[in-house]
């Protein structure tokens, strides 16, 4: 039993890998990756816009990962690193990837995924909607965010988050989710 890390891994490393970390999520690691992003997309001499874009999506990205990562399970290969996740930066074509992944405790799976099936069934106007409303009252969740980020990350690409729970043990499955950016 237990989910395979490096097979997902190895698995995620398709097209252009312009940004790949697997380990610690501190504030440390997210400076030095948000500096990596912004070189690798100036050398790729991308539009303004996409750019823009895409290292907007990236910081949410990781912002969300730092936030709402949980201890690794005893059983997983990572158990003594504290605030473990995965991130990757892809470019394949016309679209950029961006590819998380954490262990998430099991009693915390159906609220994340409902959470994410709720986004993705909004149209444009519902998350504009919803977005405002979240704004307008300022409230903060648990976690220090007001449940934006799943939310400005559909609103800023304009696609539906993909994402899969691949069962570790009893206690833990890791979550894994791609962000398209065309």
């Amino acid at each position: 039993m237990g989910f395979d890390i490096e097979k997902w891994y190895t698995q995620k490393m398709q097209g252009e890998v312009l940004l790949r970390y697997m380990g610690e999520i501190s504030s440390e690691k997210i400076t030095e990756a948000l500096g990596e992003i912004e070189l690798s997309l100036n050398l790729k001499n991308e539009k303004n816009k996409v750019r823009k874009k895409v290292y907007n999506v990236f910081v949410e990205s990781i912002q969300n990962l730092f936030h709402h990562v949980d201890i690794p399970p005893a059983t997983a290969k990572v158990q003594n690193i504290p605030r473990f996740g995965v991130i990757i930066l892809a470019r394949d074509r016309s679209f950029y990837r961006i590819s998380t992944g954490n262990f998430v405790q099991a009693e915390r799976v159906q609220i994340l995924r409902d959470r994410i099936d709720q986004v993705n069934s909004l149209s444009d106007e519902e998350l504009r909607t919803v977005y405002r409303d979240i704004l307008g009252n300022e409230g903060a969740s648990l976690k220090g965010g007001g449940g934006l980020g799943i939310l400005d990350i559909v609103r800023k690409t304009g696609n539906k988050l993909e994402y899969a729970m691949y069962p570790h043990d009893e206690d833990f499955v890791f979550f894994a989710m791609d962000v398209y950016i065309s």
